[in-house]
């Protein structure tokens, strides 16, 4: 995998500072911290009902002091633009060719060496849907990697980790262990996020 502003060890105690700081004049809080256990696994990002999510997301990765990659829409690495994208830890995906994307990732992960955090937003959207994708489940389960629940709450403007899941065989059990969690958080457009 390509290096990004997460793997340069200079840039990442100022940046943790601003990040906190930032979120904090926002009116945002921070909670939890990334576990041992979780320093190599696969981050369910949810609600995730706005364009907002993302800057948000990568704040507090830094405040977190997180070392993420990302799944995107194809559409945002054109350019320029795309560069910056990279370097933020994004990868692109076309979305109408996305059903390569969990054996890959497996893969990816087992090359990959040091820290490393994938982030995947399980509703796929920004828009309602009442079906998560699973593919999440399917890059941990596959890699050997627990899942670190993570989540934006725009009702209470908080942000942070929450439990880390060792996935089973069982993925519908885990599923409604998942949504059950998320719950209590709402997104932006509160309208569009269900949990199930």
């Amino acid at each position: 995998m390509s290096r990004t502003i997460f793997d340069s060890p200079t840039l990442q105690p100022p940046l943790r500072k601003l990040s906190r700081r930032l979120l904090g004049l926002l009116g945002w809080s921070v909670h939890g911290e990334l576990s041992p256990r979780a320093v190599r696994c696969v981050v369910v990002a949810a609600p995730h009902t706005s364009n907002w999510d993302l800057p948000y997301m990568l704040l507090a990765a830094f405040a977190l002091d997180m070392r993420i990659r990302w799944f995107g829409k194809a559409s945002l690495f054109r350019g320029p633009p795309g560069m910056v994208m990279r370097w933020l830890g994004g990868i692109p995906v076309q979305r109408d060719r996305a059903g390569h994307i969990v054996g890959a990732s497996v893969d990816a992960l087992g090359q990959a060496s040091g820290p490393l955090q994938l982030v995947v937003a399980p509703e796929g959207t920004r828009s309602r849907t009442k079906q998560w994708k699973t593919g999440f489940h399917r890059i941990a389960h596959g890699a050997g990697l627990p899942i670190q629940l993570s989540y934006l709450d725009w009702g209470q403007r908080r942000c942070g980790l929450g439990p880390l899941i060792e996935p089973g065989e069982d993925l519908a059990a885990d599923m409604v262990e998942i949504r059950a969690y998320y719950a209590q958080f709402h997104g932006r457009h509160a309208d569009q996020f269900d949990p199930g």
